[in-house]
């Protein structure tokens, strides 16, 4: 065959070779309606705000591959809201994506989204990341799983959290560095080392008072308990009007079941902080186990007016309404979940 056929021949493969991956690349890249790329920042506000449609805009915006990390960083804060088969797909998805960040936002969204067990199912293999602040985002969404529910992660968690503890030990000190080590410490039972770490801590930022609140915690949990009281109290008495001690004091109260006490504390933390929710769950849990299920729905019911999209909140309620006989009640917020997410469990399971 004339070298010139031969060349004709090749030329001719190669161009059929190019229009081929052509039209696959073509066919196969999902073609996004204008209105769905135009419609970001509604869905968006749609989902903070807990309107209704919420989860259908919120799972259209995720499931596009055009937009951005950082939109869908953003996306993926309010995903733990909207549970169904779809978000968990949609966030299973992101913990292959190429950004680390987006990945780490993943993480975020199943610890939301999934329980203990099924959640080191999922996030375990990210332990072995390419990228070591998506494996340490994975440590601390596994923390505080008891081993059963690690299940075959149990070991490589364990690896994971030495490792950590390590790059945290050849790092400069820091207060953020710090109370990492102490919360690795704490979840490997090393008490004393977590003290160091907390006093570290507190040398460098005096006033961080998570540092203070874990260092009330790991004294309890060496059966320190009255140097923790007189910790606490002597903290109080310095500042009065902290929402976030009052609150620490109210749950440590619980832990050592003084509930009658706890609600003072409680209370006052949000008196202090009204527009807090966690501090306002919290309380409404403990009105509920001191029988007080009128003002334990109060609490919820300022938190669902305050913030729609709150899901816990809206669940606990209706709960609540169920057990004290009030159907219609009950029959309105379902409608209203029913209209944020058609799919979430809570609607499946018929509460």
């Amino acid at each position: 065959m004339p070298k010139s056929r031969r060349y004709l021949i090749i030329s001719l493969c190669v161009l059929l070779a190019i229009g081929v991956a052509w039209l696959y690349l073509r066919s196969s890249t999902p073609v996004i309606p204008e209105a769905i790329k135009r419609g970001y920042s509604e869905a968006l506000i749609q989902a903070r705000e807990g309107r209704p449609g919420a989860a259908r805009v919120l799972y259209q915006q995720l499931a596009r591959p055009d937009i951005s990390p950082k939109r869908r960083i953003w996306l993926h804060a309010e995903l733990p809201n909207y549970p169904s088969s779809v978000a968990l797909k949609l966030a299973g998805a992101d913990l292959q994506h190429p950004s680390a960040k987006v990945r780490i936002a993943a993480i975020q969204s199943i610890s939301g989204l999934v329980p203990g067990g099924q959640r080191s199912l999922l996030l375990g293999p990210l332990l072995d990341d390419s990228d070591q602040s998506v494996r340490f985002a994975a440590v601390n969404a596994l923390l505080g799983l008891s081993p059963d529910n690690l299940g075959l992660y149990f070991g490589p968690l364990q690896q994971a959290v030495d490792a950590w503890k390590q790059a945290l030990k050849n790092t400069p000190e820091t207060a953020d560095n710090q109370i990492q080590l102490a919360r690795l410490h704490v979840h490997n039972g090393e008490y004393k080392e977590a003290q160091l770490a907390l006093e570290h801590t507190l040398r460098l930022a005096p006033d961080n008072l998570p540092a203070l609140v874990m260092q009330i915690e790991v004294l309890d949990k060496q059966g320190q308990s009255e140097a923790a009281r007189l910790l606490l109290a002597r903290q109080l008495k310095a500042q009065p009007d902290s929402a976030y001690l009052q609150h620490a004091l109210g749950m440590w109260l619980l832990h050592h079941d003084q509930s009658e006490f706890a609600l003072l504390g409680l209370s006052k933390a949000v008196e202090l902080e009204p527009d807090n929710k966690n501090y306002r769950y919290d309380l409404a849990t403990t009105l509920h186990d001191q029988e007080e299920l009128e003002a334990a729905q109060k609490q919820l019911q300022e938190i669902v007016q305050r913030y729609p999209a709150d899901r816990r909140a809206r669940v606990l309620l209706i709960n609540y309404w169920k057990e004290s006989g009030q159907l219609q009640n009950v029959q309105i917020l379902l409608a209203q979940l029913e209209q944020l997410n058609p799919d979430d469990p809570a609607l499946q399971q018929g509460l």
